[in-house]
């Protein structure tokens, strides 16, 4: 299902009161939007969050009221839902929101009450760079490759068929995500999977783009990810089966300082390098079964996979 909250959104901007008028769409969509600000802002309920709320309606959105005179993102998020449900055999219902964010996250994913979404804030996407809503500037034309990689948590978390241990965690919890207590629950390989068939799923979906675009990276970041694999190889294979929420923050999280990357050979990791280790932890199985398989795949099928492709080699 495609929901649009953004003329809600900009209807708050409006209003006699806007602040209290955000809380008021913040409760008529609580599930959706408290679980946003708890995993991908702060919480709710503090000082900073009022702050970042008031930024918000206050903002210049020229920029955005441009793309939607331009773009139809009800279509774009329809085409990208197909694309992604054909890419990944979808067995389940999803959620694609398409919502006005508080230049957080660009894209995410959820679980409300066993119900997957994934989400877009489109300030990210106008093409154009706003320091008011910290908009990334991204053309809305990557806007079904981010959806396709948020639609692919959805699956690995809840399809009937996924037997994902991420699945299983997302179960333990009542059906909700977590980004932080999964972080503290599951294991760092368990993590770089996840985002790796995530990467894959949104090149089945929506080809044609350079490979760092995929990751979210500079093609300069991308070449020096390529350049440091076997660095990168042996500093990850010390962290995989460690779980903790500083393994998610060292590999997958942007902004940590340099010593908090810092790893036993003395070097740095680039930040949210696990993106591209991720993706190589599944290359194999991806060849092998596909992706709407690798999706859904625990972590010993993608070990079994590199173990054969480790026979193979030493045969050959």
């Amino acid at each position: 299902m495609i929901i649009n909250l953004i003329p809600e959104f900009l209807d708050i901007r409006t209003s006699p009161d806007p602040v209290s008028a955000y809380h008021g769409y913040v409760r008529r969509h609580r599930g959706l939007l408290e679980g946003y600000w708890h995993n991908y802002v702060l919480d709710l309920d503090t000082p900073p969050a009022e702050a970042a709320i008031g930024a918000a309606l206050a903002a210049d959105r020229r920029d955005l009221e441009r793309l939607l005179n331009t773009v139809d993102l009800d279509r774009v998020a329809a085409d990208a839902l197909d694309a992604a449900a054909t890419a990944l055999e979808l067995d389940h219902e999803i959620d694609v929101v398409l919502m006005v964010g508080v230049g957080a996250a660009n894209a995410g994913e959820l679980v409300v009450h066993g119900r997957p979404v994934a989400f877009i804030c489109v300030e990210h996407f106008t093409g154009q760079a706003n320091p008011e809503t910290f908009g990334l500037g991204l053309p809305p034309e990557l806007i079904p490759l981010w959806l396709a990689h948020e639609i692919a948590h959805g699956v690995r978390y809840c399809s009937p068929a996924s037997r994902s241990g991420m699945r299983r965690l997302v179960a333990e919890a009542g059906g909700m995500y977590d980004c932080w207590d999964l972080a503290s629950r599951a294991s760092l390989r368990e993590l770089l999977i996840n985002e790796g068939v995530a990467i894959h799923a949104s090149k089945a979906a929506a080809p044609g783009f350079p490979e760092e675009t995929y990751l979210g990276v500079s093609r300069r970041q991308y070449r020096r990810l390529r350049e440091q694999e076997a660095f990168l190889s042996r500093a990850v294979a010390d962290d995989l089966d460690r779980i903790g929420l500083g393994m998610r923050l060292r590999w997958l999280t942007g902004g940590l300082s340099a010593a908090a990357r810092t790893v036993r050979e003395g070097r740095t990791l680039p930040e949210r390098a696990g993106y591209y280790m991720g993706a190589r932890l599944v290359d194999r199985l991806v060849a092998e079964a596909g992706i709407a398989a690798a999706v859904r795949a625990p972590v010993s099928e993608f070990l079994e996979a590199d173990g054969r492709g480790l026979e193979q080699e030493a045969i050959a």
